[in-house]
């Protein structure tokens, strides 16, 4: 694998110079602490996230308000307490998507959500505690313990959230391709995640940047 200056110069062929290419990658949704952002915050992006696969995403934003009043502010609390009658009156509101398995999926991640803030004080803590150079295995816990937190949804929760996520687009993929960190253009196993996790952490100790600001940088990398 090249070095981070090495994959930094290599993208500045393609876009201009090291400073475009930095200012390009900057990630302005990283937080220095996540206990800042509250439970409510956490669940409406992972929601958001949920609602968005396989969607348009412009289309779910300028919805999303619509979102936020139907799902009470998305508190994990409430929602976690729907019922039967909720999920009917949310299947009958035109003001958001009406997809059974995806307004299903918010309710139950309100609850797994709710046992995460009873083990840890808040979601933020948990995701503070959580060893930076071990993204792979938070996304098995989340898809594991989440619905439909599988592929790429949970890693777009992470970036957008404020978490400093790497995540494995098309263009990352080809990258590490080519920097011999995968075998193939894509990191869907276990085993390829954590090849991905084991470069981002060699890349981040020698630069000091954030992961995703790694992982946009690589992307870039590819043209």
């Amino acid at each position: 694998m090249r070095t981070f200056d090495e994959i930094l110069d290599f993208a500045a062929q393609h876009h201009g110079s090291r400073l475009a290419v930095l200012e390009a990658a900057s990630n302005g949704y990283l937080k220095d602490d996540l206990k800042t952002v509250s439970d409510s915050q956490y669940l409406s992006e992972m929601s958001q996230a949920v609602f968005s696969a396989g969607f348009n995403w412009t289309v779910i934003r300028n919805k999303w308000p619509g979102f936020m009043e139907a799902f009470k502010g998305f508190e994990p609390h409430a929602v976690a307490f729907f019922s039967d009658e909720d999920m009917d009156r949310l299947l009958s509101n035109t003001a958001i998507v009406r997809n059974g398995q995806k307004i299903k999926a918010t309710i139950e991640n309100a609850r797994f959500m709710v046992g995460v803030i009873k083990e840890h004080g808040s979601f933020g803590a948990f995701l503070e505690k959580w060893p930076e150079d071990d993204q792979a295995g938070l996304l098995a816990y989340l898809h594991k313990n989440g619905s439909r937190l599988g592929g790429a949804t949970a890693q777009y929760f992470l970036r957008f959230a404020g978490y400093d996520a790497w995540i494995t687009s098309r263009d990352v993929c080809a990258a590490l391709v080519r920097e011999g960190v995968l075998d193939k253009p894509a990191a869907t196993s276990k085993s390829a995640k954590a090849k991905v996790d084991q470069a981002f952490t060699i890349l981040h100790e020698e630069s000091g940047q954030p992961r995703s600001v790694i992982s946009r940088i690589l992307a870039l990398s590819v043209g």
